[in-house]
């Protein structure tokens, strides 16, 4: 790695790097994790589209306007997809941030890198991310509740005073865009700062707070580049999305519903793109984390450390040094205290 070049593209071509020196390990991880993902994303919106389902889901999206009474009511069997479509999402999400972001750690060092050992990573590691993503999750629903709180309170003391709010208003719509903008600035600032988290809870074994409050010591001075690779795996993976929005066919028709080869084949390479999007967000995370330890100077000390245990285990080493002098050379160049 070049630690001089901290920079976005720095970044993408370390990640792209250990990717590429194993190829078929993350191919494997990519398989069975990333790929159902990205081929739900297509097949589940074909699933949940009937009109009795979206008549029932849109009045739970303003949840402060009055029901309607000709609504029929959420029945619970419609519930049953959403439900488990979710829990299917969050399991496959962490197996794949875990296994992956253990692979891209060591492919990093250049230590093997063995699918088992990824596999067994997960078992360590789905409890803390699921502990650190319902703290994430509740800060940020306080905060939203907090801006929601906020306006409610306003729109409240316009009416105390009898002052009657048009909705078309200018300055009303200014005020609804005033809100959004910063709510949506808050939160961008927040996945900025706590975009290390979940590679802080695989690697260093920290849950909680603790890597939240890791992560924004460590990504303060490198957030220009942390935004900027937020951004760009947001977009296009939001862009693909799109694209995979329009490939959703009429269940109800056979003929040109899903045993369309053009449906078939777009599926197939938007699914594969996905995949490949999704692979290199979360390994350039993990590479962001090793690039912002750089910055802190962490990571010199680690490296060093590294080599000296390899220098230990080489084959042709007598160990008469090692006696000698009591530790190697290496580890004794970058002990405590040496000049």
């Amino acid at each position: 790695m070049a630690t001089h070049n901290l920079n976005l593209s720095g970044v993408l071509s370390e990640t792209k790097r250990i990717i590429n020196a194993h190829s078929r390990h993350f191919l494997a991880l990519s398989v069975l994790f990333l790929l159902p993902l990205s081929f739900s994303l297509i097949v589940y919106p074909s699933l949940s589209q009937s009109p009795s389902s979206l008549s029932h889901y849109h009045q739970t999206l303003f949840f402060f306007s009055t029901p309607d009474p000709e609504t029929p009511p959420i029945d619970k069997p419609n519930l049953v997809l959403p439900i488990l479509y979710g829990f299917f999402v969050l399991l496959f999400s962490l197996c794949a941030t875990s296994s992956i972001t253990y692979s891209t750690f060591h492919g990093f060092y250049g230590r093997p890198v063995k699918f088992v050992s990824s596999i067994k990573s997960i078992l360590y590691s789905v409890v803390p991310l699921i502990a650190t993503l319902i703290i994430t999750q509740l800060i940020v629903g306080l905060i939203v509740f907090a801006f929601g709180g906020f306006t409610a309170v306003v729109y409240k003391g316009f009416a105390l005073f009898g002052i009657e709010i048009d909705y078309d208003n200018v300055y009303f719509m200014g005020f609804g865009i005033l809100i959004t903008v910063l709510l949506v600035g808050v939160l961008v600032y927040l996945q900025v700062e706590w975009c290390l988290s979940s590679v802080i809870v695989v690697v260093e074994s920290q849950w909680g707070f603790s890597p939240l409050r890791r992560s924004a010591y460590l990504v303060n001075g490198m957030k220009c580049v942390a935004f900027a690779m937020i951004m760009l795996f947001a977009m296009l993976l939001g862009f693909l999305a799109m694209l995979c929005s329009t490939l959703v066919p009429d269940v109800g028709g056979i003929s040109g519903g899903w045993v369309s080869w053009a449906f078939i084949f777009q599926t197939v390479v938007y699914t594969g793109f996905m995949t490949i999007l999704m692979l290199y967000s979360v390994a350039a995370n993990a590479v962001l984390y090793m690039y912002c330890k750089a910055l802190k100077g962490e990571l010199a000390f680690e490296i060093a450390e590294e080599f000296a245990q390899e220098y230990i285990s080489l084959p042709f080493d007598d160990g008469k040094y090692g006696r000698k002098h009591g530790s190697s050379g290496l580890s004794s160049i970058y002990s405590p205290g040496s000049q």
